[in-house]
C-alpha cells in the first residue's frame, strides 16, 4: 500500500470532513432520499434523482478519505531540521522578475490548498525546491513561460 506524506494538521482536516461526511451529511441525505421517495412516482421525480446522485457523490467521497486515511503517514515539521527545502519546510521566496515575495508550506498531495500558501509536494514548484537552500535560484514552468525564484528563507515550524 501506499503510504502519503501529511503533516498532523492536515490529517486533522481530512478526520473532521469524514467524520462530518458520516455523522451528519449521509443521514440528511437519506432523510431527502426518503422524503423523496413519498412523493410517488421515483421516474420523473427530480428531487429524488438529485439526492441519489448526492448520496453516490457523499459515499464516493467517504470511500475516498477512508483510503487517503489509512494510508497516511504524519511528519511532525517541527521535528525536521537542515538547511535543504524537504517536505514540511516553510519556504519564502522572491519572485526575480517581479520582485514580489511569497511564502509557501511544502505539504502532501491530499493536504494542498494554494489560497492557504500549502504547496503540494508533487506541484512543480515544490519539485524544483527539493534539495535547495538559501541563495538558491529556481526556474519553474509556467503557462506564461518559466519563472525564476530566489530562495530567502527556510524553516521547520
Amino acid at each position: 500500500m501506499q503510504k502519503f506524506p501529511m503533516t498532523a494538521p492536515g490529517l486533522q482536516r481530512l478526520e473532521d470532513e469524514l467524520r462530518q461526511l458520516k455523522s451528519k451529511e449521509r443521514p440528511a441525505i437519506i432523510r431527502a432520499i426518503a422524503e423523496a421517495r413519498a412523493h410517488g412516482d421515483l421516474s420523473e421525480n427530480a428531487e429524488y434523482h438529485a439526492a441519489r446522485e448526492r448520496q453516490s457523490f457523499i459515499e464516493g467521497r467517504i470511500a475516498e478519505l477512508e483510503e487517503i486515511v489509512s494510508a497516511v503517514e504524519v511528519i511532525d515539521p517541527s521535528s525536521l531540521s537542515g538547511d535543504h527545502v524537504k517536505f514540511g519546510a516553510h519556504v519564502w521566496l522572491i519572485d526575480e522578475e517581479t520582485e514580489k515575495e511569497a511564502t509557501y508550506q511544502i505539504v502532501g498531495v491530499h493536504e494542498a490548498d494554494i489560497k492557504d500558501a500549502r504547496l503540494s509536494i508533487s506541484s512543480p514548484l515544490a519539485k524544483a525546491l527539493i534539495g535547495k537552500k538559501v541563495g538558491d535560484s529556481i526556474s519553474v514552468p509556467a503557462p506564461g513561460g518559466d519563472r525564476s525564484y530566489e530562495i530567502l528563507g527556510i524553516k521547520f515550524l
